[in-house]
């Protein structure tokens, strides 16, 4: 029997693989993290250990899993499988993809972490339904209403290529690190350190791409997952404008709990949402509906359009544009129908959204 693999053992990671290769991998890893390893060669036998197991890791060459399953599952591939996994991983409902050697700090992170989950905040992913529909100005106005209320609140920038999020904040000269700052963070990251060095804006923290002519720093995989594991360790809500590019989509969705899709009132964005599913993670999900003046189609309409329930109307100002182009769409964000679309978002978070009060 390999070193670290115990195959009666009760708890420990769960491996599903019949791959010797992977399998060395992995075994390296858990002992790394101080865990047992049970190694099974396909779901149907793995089924029977899956839910007792503290981390569930799948091997790339696995098709299916097991039905009924409770513990989140982790794809695990090598180097060279990269975007194959990730659509592996959506077709079979994996919440999270590790690509080794290059994840393997964060996978073994990840495994010591989940041998002793303390509580963690929620990672609310916003997003549009198709370009321009507003998923920024959605997730700024979310952010400053839960801060007004207590929440420790960190809002982050999860699209590289979105023009920098604190534009819209008017916050280019705050200080604290920004995404590039953060690319060569490997292993676990303290989450104290994480949120004070972060700079803030609206009574919440912000963690933006630079909004510079400059071509983007890449951050690696690992490291934003990395980043955002602190952050759940460390704000009690974490909202991520996901952006709607193929990168952001396959990396920091995956790490939202809950994701919300902005789309506005028209045909064309609810055919473009409906695309857009297909590439999110298998999370609860539910539309924000931007509906303006002469909007073709209704909230119920759209519903059934896209299949999802609608959860917020976002009211439309003739400000908002403006607003977002001279950094005002915090003082928007103070206005009563604002503040009634963001509570219909906090209803909809229910008991997820844990405080420091303990509501």
């Amino acid at each position: 029997m390999p070193s670290g693999s115990v195959p009666d053992a009760p708890g420990g990671v769960l491996l599903v693989t019949s791959s010797a290769v992977l399998r060395a991998e992995v075994e390296r890893i858990v002992a790394a993290a101080g865990a047992q390893l049970r190694v099974v060669a396909d779901a149907a036998e793995g089924g029977r250990y899956w839910d007792a197991a503290s981390a569930v890791l799948v091997g790339s060459d696995v098709r299916e899993l097991p039905p009924r399953r409770r513990t989140p599952a982790v794809m695990v591939g090598l180097d060279g499988e990269g975007d194959s996994l990730w659509h592996l991983a959506a077709a079979l409902g994996a919440e999270r993809v590790a690509v080794l050697p290059d994840a393997a700090a964060w996978l073994a992170d990840h495994l010591s972490r989940s041998r002793s989950p303390g509580p963690g905040g929620l990672v609310l992913g916003v997003t549009g339904g198709c370009g321009g529909a507003g998923a920024t100005t959605a997730a700024i106005w979310i952010a400053q209403a839960a801060a007004v209320l207590g929440v420790r609140v960190l809002l982050a920038d999860g699209d590289p290529w979105g023009g920098g999020l604190e534009l819209a904040l008017a916050a280019e000269d705050n200080p604290g690190l920004r995404w590039p700052d953060l690319a060569e963070a490997r292993g676990s990251i303290d989450p104290l350190q994480l949120s004070d060095s972060l700079p803030v804006a609206g009574g919440f923290s912000f963690l933006s791409w630079p909004a510079t002519r400059e071509q983007p720093v890449p951050v690696p995989a690992d490291a934003a997952a990395g980043v955002l594991d602190a952050a759940r360790r460390g704000f009690e809500l974490v909202v991520v404008d996901v952006g709607r590019g193929a990168e952001p989509l396959q990396t920091v969705a995956w790490d939202c709990d809950r994701i919300l899709v902005v789309v506005p009132a028209q045909l064309r964005a609810a055919v473009a949402a409906v695309r857009l599913l297909q590439e999110l993670p298998p999370v609860e999900a539910a539309l924000l509906v931007r509906r303006r003046p002469g909007a073709a189609l209704d909230t119920s309409l759209i519903a059934d359009a896209v299949g999802l329930p609608v959860q917020g109307r976002i009211p439309e100002l003739r400000a908002v544009a403006g607003a977002m182009e001279s950094g005002r769409l915090l003082d928007l964000g103070r206005r009563r129908t604002i503040r009634h679309f963001a509570a219909a978002v906090r209803d909809w978070l229910g008991a997820d959204l844990r405080t420091g009060d303990g509501a």
